[in-house]
């Protein structure tokens, strides 16, 4: 039984140019080995087969949609059941769960590398276990004609973003700070969730936004854009599985038992693209019928980024990413003080698979 919160919209329900608000927002996110079944652990009631699986709720985001493909794959082809877990998803923000998570009113979330920083710099006790995104999503992108090639060309322009905050706006002012720019350099526009109808209307130069979503919709309209993406710049952490301090010392084969179904469903949807798409639609089937097509191409061009990385541990980061996100927000006044990497992540369930 597909188990999720409920929050269903209708996708692409007109033509191409009159729809870009809408589809924009709705395909926003608000991102293998062995299974063996959680084993019992001293002050840690891991599930019998009489008691059945652990319910597990993970906060993911905003709405249904088949950028989540490898959590439904997972459900559907019982990889977090093998693990003995019941999971169910919930479709949020990151900063509301991540204090939830931070409370231990709930365990596990997804989140980026900037938001934990932003987290433990308040001193939630969160920790990133395995990266999932492993280059990040968010890109700035104009017209082709527009003259925006590089950061530096963003002087004196008309950027579009949802708002100051999350993200986009993070990129965005990680990108000025690479091109030695700040705000002031730039006519900030604050759009909501409308980056392709604002570029497309010529309402501003250029939208900072997931690549999977303005870019792949003004394509699909025929429009032609040039992108600036952050990991051109800076490579920080991007979206991952997210738990608490809590869960980790005394549930720690719980983590790892959430990492390896993840781990295990990631690496089915890269090597069975038709048949993951095909579930996700089963979850979020407002996706399908005429909104089939340009869904897939949202969904093909979300594949590029769960690509394990050639080199380390699939799921894994390193101090040097940590340490380059930190210092950015820093530096750009996000926070107050300098978190250090091993406050922020471990790679030690990613190791051991």
């Amino acid at each position: 039984m597909k188990n999720l919160t409920t929050r269903t919209i209708s996708l692409f329900q007109r033509p191409v140019a009159a729809r870009l608000p809408r589809l924009i927002a709705l395909l926003t996110l608000a991102l293998t080995a062995a299974c063996a079944p959680i084993a019992p652990e001293s002050g840690t009631a891991a599930p019998s087969e009489a008691q059945g699986p652990r319910p597990i709720a993970l906060g993911v985001g905003f709405i249904p949609n088949v950028q989540f493909a490898p959590f439904y794959v997972g459900i559907e082809k019982g990889f977090f059941a093998e693990n003995g877990i019941e999971l169910s998803l919930e479709y949020g923000f990151e900063n509301d769960y991540l204090k939830l998570v931070a409370t231990d009113e709930m365990q596990f979330m997804i989140a980026s590398g900037d938001q934990l920083v932003l987290g433990r710099a308040q001193e939630l006790p969160v920790r990133y276990v395995l990266n999932w995104y492993t280059s990040y999503p968010v890109t700035v992108f104009a017209k082709t004609d527009a003259g925006i090639h590089r950061p530096e060309d963003l002087a004196g322009r008309r950027v579009g973003v949802p708002g100051p905050f999350g993200a986009n706006y993070i990129a965005l002012r990680a990108l000025l700070d690479a091109a030695g720019l700040t705000e002031a350099d730039i006519q900030m526009e604050s759009i909501g969730f409308t980056q392709a109808s604002a570029v497309s209307e010529g309402l501003v130069d250029a939208a900072v936004d997931y690549a999977v979503n303005g870019p792949v919709v003004l394509g699909s309209a025929g429009i032609e854009t040039v992108q600036i993406t952050l990991d051109q710049h800076v490579q920080i952490p991007a979206n991952g599985l997210v738990t608490n301090e809590r869960t980790l010392d005394e549930e720690p084969q719980l983590v790892a038992a959430m990492v390896r179904a993840l781990q295990k469903s990631i690496a089915y949807t890269l090597a069975n693209p038709d048949d993951a798409f095909a579930i996700a639609l089963s979850f979020v089937p407002e996706a399908g019928g005429e909104n089939e097509a340009a869904n897939r191409l949202v969904f093909d061009a979300s594949l590029a980024f769960w690509q394990p990385r050639p080199e380390g541990a699939p799921g894994a980061t390193t101090d040097a990413e940590w340490q380059a996100v930190a210092e950015l927000l820093l530096r750009i006044g996000f926070v107050d003080r300098l978190v250090a990497p091993e406050e922020m992540y471990t790679n030690r369930f990613v190791s051991d698979q």
